[in-house]
């Protein structure tokens, strides 16, 4: 059971759905999480509501929403630029505060993919955010996009169209770019893609994803926890990102690789991730305070 919700995000109203768990006592407080949709997705997407289902059994709060431009939420149709995403996850952030439900100083950030990269983002320039959890996520830009574009001549067509829709914008001219022109995704796996997710997106986009470097903030993390997973062969976001991440970060932080899965790590077939997430959680972000008077 959830309940719909809107919140504000620099003057945008974002739609949500909140998530309590079954055993709230009334007047009582508990840790949450914000779960982030991945890139042009929805709050719908199958990720994300098995993420939430998982931490809505383990005891949290659980807020799962559409960035500005995605789902319901206003902006822009398919303007999904990774600063406007922080921003709208560091106003989720201040919306989950305001509830009696949850308890202020106890909020954590999840996300997949694009979302995975907004997430360690937010907790690397906000320490409200106390705990993070990235699932194939990425660090750098550039580097994620020529990894993307590695074929002979990719990169190539990757920078021409850069070039052409530079050109374009100066011009005043509206430019929209094929979400597989920007992240190649192998047709055997685009039936993964969830209802809803966009197939064009304002060239914009390109260029926000270009200077977008998740590694330059990742170690201000520290000392609050992060884990990163990621597949060990990724064919739609190299798994080089998620090392680089943690080469980058500072302890306490995790990175565990998971062979024979491809990309979209959270299903229900995933126990070895699931059982992970959970055990971690428990360690260093538990739903509800350790039983006194143990022997």
């Amino acid at each position: 059971m959830h309940t719909d919700v809107i919140f504000d995000s620099d003057g945008l109203r974002l739609s949500g759905a909140l998530h309590l768990p079954s055993d709230l006592a009334n007047g009582g407080q508990r840790p949450a999480i914000a779960v982030l949709h991945g890139f042009g997705s929805n709050k719908d997407d199958g990720m994300v509501r098995l993420a939430t289902r998982l931490f809505s059994s383990l005891g949290y709060v659980v807020l799962r929403f559409d960035m500005r431009g995605c789902g319901d939420s206003e902006g822009e149709l398919g303007k999904v630029l990774c600063e406007d995403q922080v921003s709208d996850t560091l106003n989720a952030v201040s919306y989950l505060q305001s509830l009696p439900e949850v308890d202020p100083g106890k909020i954590a950030v999840m996300g997949h993919s694009f979302g995975a990269a907004v997430a360690v983002y937010a907790a690397g320039v906000d320490p409200r955010i106390v705990a993070c959890i990235s699932s194939a996520g990425w660090g750098d830009g550039e580097i994620k996009l020529r990894q993307q574009h590695a074929a002979p001549g990719a990169w190539a067509r990757f920078e021409a169209m850069v070039e052409d829709g530079r050109a374009r914008l100066a011009k005043g001219q509206s430019v929209q770019v094929s979400r597989f022109d920007i992240v190649p995704i192998p047709p055997a796996m685009r039936g993964n893609l969830p209802a809803g997710s966009f197939m064009e997106f304002p060239f914009e986009v390109v260029e926000s994803m270009l200077r977008f470097r998740p590694n330059a903030v990742v170690g201000n993390i520290a000392p609050r926890p992060l884990l990163l997973l990621h597949p060990a062969d990724d064919s739609v976001t190299p798994t080089e990102q998620s090392i680089e991440l943690f080469r980058h970060a500072r302890m306490p932080a995790e990175l565990h690789l998971f062979a024979e899965i491809d990309h979209f790590i959270f299903s229900d077939d995933s126990r070895a991730a699931l059982n992970l997430v959970t055990e971690w959680l428990h360690k260093f972000f538990p739903a509800r305070p350790a039983a006194s008077g143990a022997a």
